[in-house]
């Protein structure tokens, strides 16, 4: 497909691109990051950079950021060639950006992470701490952002965090913003409330280049998208001209209807066996008596906003918590609540909500990382076996189509995608009887998506079990079920069928006076809600 935007006008009066990168080409010894790559972010612009894992989004950032050097090509920033490459307070002014993994310090303040390294007038000068925080409040009030300087960054909600990154960056000039997949950890609200202010600031001729997995997002908040596939720029497009079909056709270089999420499933037989059961499971300050079960040959959702309380429900499944009461069977074995090795002795095997701090070694192999959980069977008394290792992983890459040049390659080195791949590959590793999934979509591309939510249906087709903790439609899709807490209580249950507005609204806490067909009698919940507004 060709370009459809127009170029930005140029002629005497017209602004020049807050940022313009043009020809960029990168390389990692055999490995093409970038292919004559190009992107243009005109002023006050909401601008969208899709693609899938490893198209070299990643790399562009990396070099509009200054932390890179392209091997060639040209950038720019409101006309003028970039910074040279060091020179770390001219990058700043130009250009910043706002990571899913947040760079604030937690046991500084506000006002500390705001002015790091610019505290006092100079080096040998004392902080003024009165007129540290005055600044900082001054910083905050000029941009609205509601966050008390002198408040512990590590007290902050994501939401809040991100705020304070971006007030951060416009104080040292830059009117150019990159978001990379800023809602990851975001509830519908706090969504809303970014888009808000993120519109608020495009008002002060703010720019900013999102980038996000869901592709909704992209429809509600830019104007601009550009496609990147297989290192190369495909094409830059209005929004508006650029339906869903074709924008996911663009980023696969596929017909949209192979790449759609699977939703074929196996329902469950009512006599089938019942491998997970959760009953009257308390955990303080985050849940209260929830009891469900998932039978062989089902894949259960459990759903729930940030504070509902699903995914410390999940983690006590895999031994990450000690409940204070309640009982959680698997295959009628009892788990020792607090305890990952009793969850692995009966069969649970976990895919965590993040994989960067909870699911990989980031300076180990893809070899080491995917076998973790089965370093028992790699050889005898205790010792692992290389060549053990080796084999074993193998497999697991082609079972899992993980793209690597090789199981030893740092797992680091893999885009987002392969690295989940990579989580998930060790989850099943142990063959599991139950198999919890928190997000396990989080940051990966459509293509990706499916093929890992076909994997967890796999487990349950092959006569096992599969818990999917998630707030994202798409992964509940696949469920034969799927179950709803709010604020630590279940609250409703859905079979399958269930209309988004239906879940969307019991996900948010919206009651009525009447439960859609779909739902339990328990749960009452009205026909549309405006909540979750941004498809996730």
């Amino acid at each position: 497909m060709a370009d459809t935007a127009t170029a930005p006008a140029t002629g005497p009066g017209a602004p020049a691109p807050v940022a313009e990168a043009t020809g960029i080409s990168k390389r990692f010894g055999a490995t093409v990051a970038l292919r004559d790559a190009r992107i243009t972010v005109a002023p006050g612009e909401a601008h969208a950079l899709v693609g899938r894992n490893g198209a070299g989004k990643s790399t562009l950032v990396s070099i509009l950021t200054g932390l890179q050097q392209p091997d060639t090509g040209t950038l720019s920033f409101s006309g003028e060639a970039a910074p040279s490459f060091g020179d770390i307070d001219a990058w700043r002014s130009k250009v910043a950006c706002v990571y899913q993994r947040s760079t604030i310090i937690g046991d500084l303040t506000v006002a500390e992470n705001l002015f790091l390294n610019r505290q006092s007038a100079g080096v040998v000068q004392p902080i003024r701490w009165k007129q540290l925080r005055r600044r900082a409040e001054e910083l905050l009030g000029e941009y609205g952002v509601a966050v008390d300087p002198t408040a512990r960054a590590e007290d902050l909600t994501v939401e809040q965090r991100q705020f304070v990154e971006i007030a951060r960056a416009l104080s040292f000039g830059a009117r150019f913003i990159i978001l990379d997949e800023p809602t990851a950890k975001l509830d519908a609200r706090g969504i809303n409330r970014l888009f808000d202010k993120l519109r608020d600031l495009q008002r002060q001729g703010v720019a900013f280049l999102f980038i996000s997995h869901h592709l909704q997002e992209v429809y509600d908040l830019c104007t601009t998208v550009t496609v990147y596939r297989d290192a190369a720029h495909i094409l830059t497009a209005p929004v508006a001209d650029l339906g869903h079909r074709a924008l996911v056709e663009a980023m696969t270089g596929e017909s949209a209807s192979t790449v759609a999420t699977a939703g074929r499933s196996a329902l469950a037989r009512e006599d089938a066996p019942e491998l997970l059961a959760i009953d009257g499971l308390t955990l303080p300050g985050v849940c209260e008596d929830i009891s469900l079960s998932v039978r062989s040959g089902e894949v259960v959702g459990l759903a729930g906003a940030t504070a509902s309380g699903n995914v410390q429900v999940g983690e006590t499944i895999a031994g990450l918590h000690r409940a204070k009461d309640g009982r959680i069977t698997v295959g009628g074995r009892t788990v020792r609540t607090g305890s990952v090795p009793s969850a692995l002795s009966v069969g649970v095997g976990l895919v965590p909500e993040d994989r960067h701090l909870q699911g990989l070694v980031n300076n180990r192999s893809v070899a080491e990382n995917a076998t973790l959980t089965v370093t028992d069977q790699l050889g005898p008394f205790g010792l692992v076996l290389p060549a053990r290792t080796k084999a074993f992983a193998g497999r697991m890459i082609r079972d899992l189509d993980i793209k690597t040049p090789g199981a030893g390659t740092p797992v680091s080195a893999l885009s987002g995608g392969n690295q989940q791949k990579v989580v998930v590959a060790r989850a099943l590793a142990t063959d599991p009887h139950v198999l919890v999934a928190i997000r396990p979509t989080n940051g990966v591309d459509v293509k990706s998506k499916e093929f890992l939510l076909d994997r967890i249906r796999d487990v349950a087709d092959g006569g096992r079990a599969a818990l999917i903790v998630s707030d994202e439609l798409d992964d509940l899709k696949v469920c034969d079920r799927v179950v709803v807490m709010f604020h630590g209580r279940v609250v409703a249950e859905f079979d399958r069928g269930w209309k988004d507005e239906h879940l969307v609204a019991a996900i948010e806490g919206v009651t009525g006076d009447t439960a859609p067909a779909t739902a339990s009698p328990a749960s009452a919940v009205p026909a549309s809600t405006g909540a979750y507004e941004h498809g996730r």
